[in-house]
């Protein structure tokens, strides 16, 4: 190398950083739940904040020792391994496991049922580490998560309730208003949950709320009257435009494995098409079709099992498959809750961008090497091309991992649905007998009755049944609810999608843009539909593609709908941030043009 390269190198390093050194580092500020809440001898009860995995207290649900929870700060602090190790983890010796399924859930190499082991924290010290590229992972932040004692809150509850109650209900028939689930021998339509929804303060107009007196960050996240279109659905462009499922989530491409006829259809010469689900990569198959869950089978619907999960019982990969249908595409909440329960995080956006790569969908208009071969005289790949995109949509995955943790276990702390569900469902114990709670199980009454009849009694919870039916065997994971992990990554891998392609091109996967896949009756094969309300774009199919990935987490119940909604915002911070520093290093005169999650655009 010579020197003059080396002192360029150099100086774009330099100017990279100053780049991101000069941007706007913001403060982290939390809700003030954590202190808010005290037990009687005036100790903090830390109940609306994430103590999964800490010894719990089998009466209350609660932390069992204030000073457990906060060695457990003081190790996120200082993100010494040592000081997680002295940080109590799972059940005393004196409180074992209560469940017949974590007493028996697990097998030794003969075969014996033996106790669940305890699964531990995931990465707490993932946000005290460093880049070299894009935003440091404490130079963006997230709003104030929803109070306890906040309309927002109650709103977001119970639509994680309504979630799990229509969770084997096809999206198709969710959308139309079909779609009925029977609660404790009685019919409940979509639209019965609805209006009870809709009864909410948050979701019923500004004569509800006094909008003054909301954050900038609230005013963002308002939402109502809920509609059969925008119900259960993303607030971006595109989110309510045609069938709810994004067509990268089914569609499939042809490419070299399209001469795979036997093998599609079992018959030769029936070639493959897009509506068989399997997308070409390299010489191999993506499907797009999941395991099949098996319909109607909750998890965490008895105090015992609720309480063990909640002192970390490792009860993963318990859940019920059916075995004669093993695989078929996303037909309902449930199948979606699947595909967010095991994905890579990134792969949804890997398969999109294969998915647009095959399409030949073009890049912005402002990158190079775009025209014909006869004119540019090379071809984008290094730079500019598929090896470029493919990785970066997948790198900067990392980079939003890092920044959501310190998100997650620095500042907020937020508890996870399952955790509030079991503060409703003790509500009658005096440590948890506040008014928070109090009146949102007076303002939830109708919804938490249809759960208590879905669940069933338990003498364990000594009252109504209000425990969230969750489609995990272990619950959420071991890490704080806000920001949400998947909605991050999906803000910022989307983002890397929309500024690469040019967004505003028609999504023809189905044929065109007024045509667009959804799986029929079964889940088994994919039949086309019309788009009604509108046409499909690059940019609203990649907007739902992250909206269906990051709600596919409430669909489950381990997550609130504002988990998604500011994850996403700052994933997107964290792509661009990449991107412009990125530009830098590039000899080339080029442009990218952004479109953002609410609205207007960025060039870089």
């Amino acid at each position: 190398m010579n020197t003059y390269r080396r002192e360029d190198a150099l100086n774009i390093r330099k100017t990279a950083a100053k780049l991101a050194a000069d941007r706007s580092h913001p403060r982290h500020v939390e809700n003030g739940d954590e202190q808010k809440f005290r037990r009687a001898d005036g100790t903090p009860s830390y109940l609306a904040n994430f103590t999964k995995g800490l010894p719990h207290d089998c009466n209350t649900g609660l932390v069992m020792s204030s000073a457990d929870y906060e060695q457990f700060v003081r190790a996120i602090d200082s993100g010494d391994p040592r000081d997680f190790i002295d940080t109590p983890l799972g059940p005393t010796p004196e409180n074992t496991w209560k469940s017949s399924k974590a007493q028996t859930g697990a097998k030794d190499e003969e075969g014996n049922e033996i106790p669940v082991d305890v699964r531990a924290w995931e990465s707490q010290s993932a946000g005290l580490t460093f880049d070299l590229q894009g935003p440091d992972a404490q130079a963006v932040t997230m709003p104030p998560a929803p109070a306890l004692d906040s309309a927002e809150l109650t709103a977001e509850m119970a639509e994680v309730y309504a979630q799990a109650l229509l969770r084997d209900a096809p999206f198709t028939d969710i959308v139309s208003g079909s779609g009925s689930v029977t609660v404790g021998g009685s019919s409940v339509s979509v639209s019965d949950i609805l209006t009870e929804l809709n009864k909410l303060e948050w979701f019923a107009g500004s004569g509800q709320l006094t909008l003054s007196e909301l954050t900038p960050a609230e005013l963002r996240r308002k939402r109502g009257p809920l509609t059969l279109q925008n119900a259960f659905r993303g607030v971006t462009q595109g989110d309510d435009i045609g069938p709810y499922i994004s067509q990268f989530l089914l569609a499939g491409n042809t490419g070299i494995n399209s001469r795979d006829e036997e093998y599609i259809h079992g018959v030769p010469g029936q070639p493959r098409t897009a509506a068989d689900g399997l997308i070409t990569y390299g010489a191999i198959n993506i499907d797009q079709r999941v395991r099949f869950a098996s319909p109607g089978i909750d998890y965490m619907t008895t105090w015992k099992e609720w309480f063990d999960v909640q002192q970390g019982a490792d009860l993963r990969e318990l859940e019920d498959y059916e075995k004669e249908v093993p695989r078929r595409f996303i037909t309902t909440p449930r199948d979606l809750a699947t595909y967010v329960h095991y994905d890579a995080l990134y792969e949804a956006y890997l398969n999109a961008c294969l998915l647009m790569l095959a399409k030949g969908i073009p890049f912005d208009p402002g990158i190079p090497f775009t025209a014909d071969d006869i004119t540019d005289h090379q071809q984008g790949f290094a730079q500019f091309g598929g090896p470029h995109i493919l990785s970066l949509v997948t790198e900067v995955a990392t980079r939003a991992l890092k920044a959501v943790r310190y998100q997650k276990f620095n500042v907020h702390r937020r508890f996870r649905p399952e955790a509030l569900a079991g503060r409703l469902a003790k509500v009658h114990e005096p440590e948890l007998n506040i008014v928070e709670l109090t009146s949102m199980v007076s303002e939830l009454q109708p919804i938490l009755n249809w759960v208590d009849a879905k669940n069933g009694a338990d003498t364990d919870i000594g009252g109504p049944n209000y425990l969230l039916p969750m489609a995990f065997c272990e619950g959420s994971p071991m890490h704080p609810s806000y920001g949400a992990g998947h909605a991050t990554v999906a803000g910022a891998c989307v983002t890397i999608l929309k500024a690469f392609f040019d967004h505003a091109r028609p999504l023809t996967l189905a044929g065109d843009d007024t045509t667009a896949f959804v799986p029929n009756s079964d889940g088994l094969s994919l039949t086309t539909v019309p788009v009604t309300n509108g046409r499909l774009t690059v940019e609203g199919e990649l907007n739902k593609l992250a909206s269906n990935i990051s709600i596919g987490r409430d669909w489950a119940g381990v997550h609130f709908f504002s988990d998604y909604l500011e994850s996403i915002r700052m994933g997107e911070q964290i792509a661009i941030g990449i991107l412009e520093e990125q530009k830098l290093t590039y000899g080339e005169n080029f442009s990218m043009t952004v479109p953002l999650y609410d609205g207007g655009t960025v060039r870089i």
